[in-house]
């Protein structure tokens, strides 16, 4: 591996600002239970509950809406078993008679895809909207399904792989006619763009720390107020019974501490991130013929670039980059370690071939322009390499796209 080291995978992951690490290592020495009564308990949840209004604050929530989970997964997780729960009888089976209809997307991330694929073998009838090759989805396509039928709808307000953003407001509009609930996968959004939950009008919204630069193991679900949920995780009394286990002090801890940066910095954060991915993006097709940019060039979040590059394998250039110290992702985290091309470009209409030669870069606070500019010197010769050992040509694979 060469000795310069660059990240640019943080839609992956990111690492812990200093002021959150501080912050989680002072908090160690807070060793109460959160649920006890005593001082020690009553220091350990009062900051829980600093934590959760700094979570809130960050997406525009009401006071006392955020519960804490374990992560993205396990909020996306509870808003579907909480729609299993509405939509079916005494018995268990599913109320043909009432509102059942789940309506997503074709590119969510998988905790979602196989939460509603989940519901749909119970008899869930479950509708999967389209995207347009940019990755938006189709108003009249949602228009066109929504009904007096319909339970849910959970459309990801940031894609997690191109970066490009939904109108969750006007989603959100259409299907509260209809009386459905709206519940949006913000995990990718929140800390890139602003975001106020109450302006969108949505029931559910998921959060995650270690998007944000906070720990990992903690996320949120904001949950309207009066809107019915049911716990994944049954046990105590713990977040007003909403999600039963001894409360995570560090880890909430460093989620509000996280979440007080990111408000606070937003706008530097945009500043920071958003020339430099024009930078590479600009930098790959002045240095490197015939690729491909994936996502909304507008309707996208600050940081995230996805190309693709005809004639080159996706994981061999994720390994070439690697070593020379340039840290990427061929799609999702969650599902690196699968073959298929990914589901979200598929969707989007790229061929499954041009799918396959796909990097998502996504960049953050430790980039520099020496970084990018490192970057896009060191992929060109990378993938002139691979192209001349490829035995699919350029042009087939971009015919197939």
């Amino acid at each position: 591996m060469g000795e310069k080291r660059v990240y640019l995978d943080y839609n992956a992951t990111t690492p812990l600002r200093p002021e959150v690490r501080e912050a989680i290592i002072e908090d160690l020495a807070v060793f109460g239970n959160a649920s006890s009564m005593h001082g020690a308990g009553r220091l350990a949840h009062n900051r829980v509950e600093e934590a959760r209004e700094a979570v809130e604050a960050l997406i525009g929530a009401q006071a006392g809406t955020i519960t804490f989970t374990s992560g993205g997964s396990e909020s996306n997780n509870t808003v579907f078993e909480t729609m299993r729960v509405l939509g079916s009888g005494p018995d268990g089976r599913v109320l043909e008679s009432g509102r059942t209809g789940i309506i997503t997307t074709a590119i969510e991330h998988p905790c979602v895809l196989n939460s509603a694929a989940y519901l749909k073998s119970l008899g869930f009838p479950v509708h999967f909207l389209r995207v347009d090759e940019y990755g938006r989805i189709a108003m009249d396509e949602l228009k066109s399904v929504l009904s007096e039928k319909t339970l849910l709808v959970s459309v990801m307000t940031a894609n997690n792989e191109t970066g490009t953003i939904q109108d969750i407001k006007e989603i959100a509009a259409l299907a509260k006619a209809q009386g459905a609930f709206v519940h949006s996968d913000g995990v990718q959004s929140t800390g890139k763009i602003p975001v106020n939950v109450e302006d969108l009008g949505v029931d559910y919204f998921t959060v995650s720390a270690h998007k944000i630069y906070g720990p990992k193991g903690i996320g949120g679900l904001y949950i309207r107020k009066k809107a019915p949920v049911f716990p994944l995780i049954h046990g105590g009394h713990q977040e007003d019974g909403r999600r039963a286990g001894t409360y995570n002090n560090t880890g909430i801890l460093g989620f509000g501490k996280a979440a007080e940066l990111a408000l606070r910095d937003l706008t530097a954060y945009k500043d920071h991130v958003e020339p430099l991915r024009d930078r590479l993006r600009e930098g790959f097709l002045k240095t490197i013929p015939n690729i491909k940019i994936n996502g909304h060039l507008a309707y996208t979040v600050p940081n995230t670039l996805n190309v693709s590059f005809p004639g080159a394998e996706g994981e061999s250039i994720l390994l070439s980059l690697d070593m020379k110290g340039i840290e990427v992702s061929t799609g999702s985290a969650c599902a690196s370690g699968s073959l298929e091309p990914s589901h979200v470009l598929l969707a989007m209409g790229v061929g499954p071939e041009l799918a396959h030669g796909s990097i998502r870069f996504s960049l953050g606070w430790e980039n520099t322009a020496g970084d990018i500019d490192y970057t896009i010197e060191a992929a060109a010769p990378i993938i002139a390499r691979l192209r001349a050992m490829s035995s699919v040509s350029v042009e087939q694979e971009r015919s197939h796209a």
